[in-house]
């Protein structure tokens, strides 16, 4: 199988270059390699080309890309709105995926979402690849995806901005904090180190780019203040009454995600 990778030098592109090179011939194609995918100088000789590139760049290449009939066209975009009807324009059999980790973690146990874009037999063979990868393969629609990434992703993410924007005006130093955070506190000051030591692009793209977004963080905004509200109001029982709601959300769910909780604080080094 020959493998194309257009962007393989970036972190997502090279995540799914190395993965590749285990069952097939690779190309990495990006500016460094002298080719832009905007502009192709030629047709590209692959039977599975891989676009990881940024959205808008990424939609320019689907639109410009010279491919022979029955490749299959896979891209990475965290956002499906948009390059879906791109890609489902070429005609191809195209498959949409999102890794729903950083590309610097294990493969293994983690979800990787898909929109099966036109469906055939290499759409297929390439989504039981990733599962052979010991990727969790959650198929979607394109708009249950965006839905679900901005739930999962620009709430979360926006919150723990929020948190580490609430510490810093609240003038309270690091090193102390650290000192007496209890399991919950430590947890989320490692989220925040991890996105503000992160890549502003990524993070940027889930807040900006996700049409969703905007009501995920309307959503949390709301959320803070009902607890506020509650609080302030003196209203315990109140207080009660949303534990019980959080506990209903959660459902059948409740148990396991209490569980993993006390696995991650247990396994927190105390120093």
């Amino acid at each position: 199988m020959r493998y194309a990778v257009i962007g393989g030098s970036g972190a997502v592109g090279s995540l799914f270059a190395e993965r590749l090179r285990e069952s097939g011939e690779v190309e990495v194609l990006d500016l460094a390699t002298g080719f832009d995918a905007t502009a192709p100088d030629r047709e590209l000789d692959a039977d599975v080309v891989v676009v990881a590139l940024p959205e808008q760049v990424a939609l320019d290449a689907v639109k410009a890309l010279s491919l022979e009939p029955g490749t299959l066209l896979v891209d990475t975009l965290s956002v499906k709105s948009g390059v879906v009807e791109a890609v489902r324009a070429t005609g191809l059999e195209a498959v949409s995926v999102n890794p729903m980790f950083a590309p610097s973690l294990p493969v293994r146990g983690r979800p990787i979402a898909a929109v099966v874009v036109r469906d055939g037999p290499r759409a297929r063979d390439f989504l039981r690849l990733l599962g052979s990868w010991g990727a969790r393969v959650v198929e979607v629609t394109a708009p249950e995806h965006d839905r679900l990434a901005a739930a999962s992703q620009a709430l979360t993410h926006a919150a723990v901005l929020g948190f580490g924007l609430g510490l810093a005006e609240l003038d309270v130093d690091a090193d102390a904090l650290t000192a007496v955070a209890p399991p919950p506190h430590r947890t989320l000051l490692a989220l925040l180190a991890r996105i503000a030591g992160g890549t502003p692009e990524v993070y940027w793209d889930v807040q900006a780019a996700n049409p969703h977004a905007p009501q995920a963080r309307a959503a949390l905004a709301n959320g803070m203040r009902r607890v506020a509200d509650v609080v302030e109001n003196g209203d315990e029982a109140a207080f009660a009454d949303l534990l019980d709601e959080l506990r209903g959300f959660l459902g059948d769910g409740l148990a396991h995600h209490r569980e993993l909780c006390e696995r991650i604080f247990e396994g927190m080094e105390e120093k």
